[in-house]
């Protein structure tokens, strides 16, 4: 959480060091600015924050791009805005595409390496869900509970890299809103176990380090969980959007960003499926937060330390 946050700055921080007329030429649709320098530059100019031709161009060839009009999606944002900041320190303009794509690199490592965290992650967890029905799975280190729980890992989240490409309002895009949530409840969940841990080792005087950033996580994360079900307004809740977007399919009125009628059933549908993992997910994360309350309990009415390995799990790792 904290070095998303830390990420979070630096990519505010190299955006407010872009010049807003190329900053706008970045990052709006090719529907508004065009395909060329001359046309985003007329009407980013139009927006009121003046550019010319020239600097939108200045800009692609100092970092070796062709072209950074409509670039959006904030990885060119924050690589233009940190080859500006690195340059200055060192190198000039003459070393900013080499900062720029030492950025660019930056961001498909970060991201990579959450990919292969989160799939190693689902591996365990699809191979201990196995283990209930067949206990061998549970073997970490065995290669074919390990492939097996690999492959349904990977063709988990490929499924939904595909069903983005294939259709615009499903796959990734049906999940994403879910991710700010279910990320920092994720995080809760790992704090709830290692205060669990901290008391079961009698070490429960420095379950504090653990207890406020789950006290903080759990506020915030309950919080939103709450507002995304419950609000009234459709920007805010997914069942406030569900409402309003079954309103306008009953009098046959077709609303923004749907562009037909069979959008607007895939936005139903999305915000429907959206609530109920919000739902499911808030039930998660309270469920553990009472479990992890009971085992601290249990763990202090002891008179020694609980917490053990499963055998030969350490040995084996």
């Amino acid at each position: 959480m904290l070095a998303e946050s830390m990420v979070a700055i630096m990519a505010l921080i190299s955006a407010s060091v872009i010049d807003p007329g190329v900053y706008f030429a970045m990052n709006s649709p090719a529907a508004v600015v065009g395909k060329d320098a001359a046309s985003a530059s007329k009407a980013v100019t139009a927006l009121g924050f003046a550019v010319s031709p020239a600097t939108i161009d200045g800009v692609a060839t100092a970092v070796g791009e062709k072209t950074v009009i409509s670039r959006a999606g904030g990885a060119p944002t924050l690589a233009v805005g940190m080859a500006q900041i690195f340059s200055q320190v060192l190198g000039g303009r003459a070393l900013m595409a080499f900062w720029y794509h030492f950025a660019i690199l930056f961001e498909a490592l970060f991201i990579l390496t959450a990919v292969d965290a989160g799939t190693r992650a689902c591996r365990f967890m699809v191979q201990d869900l196995i283990g209930l029905a067949a206990p061998s799975f549970r073997n970490a280190t065995g290669p074919v509970p390990a492939l097996v729980g690999t492959g349904l890992s990977v063709a988990g989240w490929g499924l939904m890299l595909y069903q983005g490409v294939t259709d615009p309002l499903g796959g990734v895009n049906t999940l994403w809103p879910l991710f700010g949530i279910s990320n920092q409840m994720l995080a809760a969940i790992a704090l709830i176990l290692a205060t669990v841990v901290l008391f079961r080792m009698k070490q429960q005087r420095y379950a504090w380090v653990t207890l406020l950033p789950t006290a903080w996580l759990l506020i915030c994360t309950i919080s939103a969980g709450a507002l995304k079900l419950f609000s009234s307004d459709p920007k805010v809740s997914f069942l406030a959007h569900a409402a309003k977007m079954q309103a306008a399919i009953a009098k046959g009125t077709v609303v923004a960003p749907a562009k037909s009628m069979a959008e607007m059933q895939a936005i139903l549908f999305n915000d429907r499926i959206d609530a109920a993992l919000t739902a499911l997910f808030l039930l998660l994360v309270i469920a553990m937060a009472l479990l992890g309350l009971r085992a601290c309990l249990g763990a202090l009415r002891l008179t020694r330390p609980s917490v053990h390995e499963i055998p030969g799990t350490l040995a084996q790792a």
